[in-house]
């Protein structure tokens, strides 16, 4: 089968013939990918930022946010047959630990992560675990929906997060509204009732933001942070960046009231405040990783009654170069999807 390799850090992709995984395990699911979601990740794993972190073994195949039809499966899985359309889970977990069976399951302390730490979907076939999939609505198909594997479900995670604590008498600010962004807003106007501004530099961003769902856009021109602070008489309630870079963080912090909750999803540069600014404005800085399972199935809900959707530029896969190279240059609204 074909598979897009990761050869060598700060070196460009390769397309490679590896052999077809087999369903060896009691629980492994083999899945044809339909779908597979380019993230702003996979960029950072090329510049060699998950090096040390991931201890994946080069050349391997890239790709976290997969979703297709059931190829093979082991003996022992019950939940999905041979056909059936799925969404994956990003990490293949153990069921057993501590984390797993309070359904922290992201927090898995025997876990492997395809397309980080083991091999991805960036491939005709990929395989994972009958715990990791998700059967997927008739109305729903793979390609249109793969980056909810990843990119969705780390914005539904930090929106159910956020909308914990937000009424209608609530503002919340979102700040980016791309690949991430335009879902977190779409998941916020589905669960919570409060007033939503979102903030990004692109205008495209924030008229596609206005579409689906925000109350108010503002374009990141130097003065919005303003511009937000006055629409908010003074700060919002909640903040959830979406961007986590280029100044993100520190004006994030400056749009939030006292005892506010920042949401910081997007990562690139460090948190830089005085710990007497946490304390004597008792704010709440917060990280976001993946969502677990659960999140994932939640999502999935409103995506077949249509609450939420992707926008999507597909690619074959064969035109790999192309999709990371369109996402690295920022020519890409919304995800990018690579097709086999």
């Amino acid at each position: 089968m074909r598979a897009v390799r990761v050869v060598g850090y700060g070196e460009d992709l390769r397309m490679a013939e590896v052999p077809v995984p087999e369903a060896d395990g009691p629980f492994d699911v083999v899945v044809r990918i339909g779908g597979a979601g380019v993230c702003r990740t996979d960029l950072h794993i090329l510049e060699g930022q998950w090096a040390g972190k991931s201890g994946v073994e080069l050349p391997y195949t890239i790709g976290h946010e997969n979703a297709g039809w059931v190829h093979r499966v082991g003996p022992a899985v019950t939940n999905v047959a041979e056909g059936d359309k799925v969404i994956l889970h990003p990490i293949v977990t153990c069921g057993l630990c501590r984390a797993c069976r309070s359904g922290d399951d992201v927090h898995c302390v025997d876990s492997r992560f395809p397309g980080i730490d083991a091999d991805g979907g960036y491939a005709d076939y990929l395989k994972t675990s009958a715990r990791s999939v998700v059967k997927l609505d008739e109305s729903l198909e793979p390609a249109d929906v793969a980056a909810f594997a990843d990119a969705g479900l780390t914005a539904y995670h930090a929106a159910a997060k956020a909308a914990r604590r937000l009424t209608p008498r609530d503002r919340c600010v979102v700040i980016g509204a791309g690949g991430l962004g335009h879902i977190g807003v779409q998941v916020l106007k589905a669960i919570s009732p409060a007033e939503f501004i979102v903030v990004d530099r692109e205008p495209d961003a924030v008229r596609l933001a206005t579409e689906i769902g925000a109350d108010h856009g503002i374009v990141a021109d130097g003065d919005h942070v303003e511009h937000v602070l006055d629409l908010t008489g003074g700060g919002a309630e909640v903040v959830v960046d979406f961007v986590g870079e280029g100044g993100t963080t520190a004006e994030g912090l400056r749009m939030l009231r006292e005892a506010g909750d920042y949401h910081v999803v997007g990562y690139g540069e460090n948190i830089d405040v005085p710990t007497i600014d946490i304390i004597s404005a008792e704010i709440n800085i917060i990280g976001n990783l993946v969502g677990s399972y659960n999140d994932l199935c939640d999502l999935m809900a409103l995506a077949a009654r249509g609450a939420v959707t992707l926008h999507t530029r597909k690619y074959a896969l064969d035109d790999f170069r192309s999709a990371v190279g369109d996402l690295d240059a920022g020519r890409v609204r919304g995800r990018a999807i690579l097709t086999p």
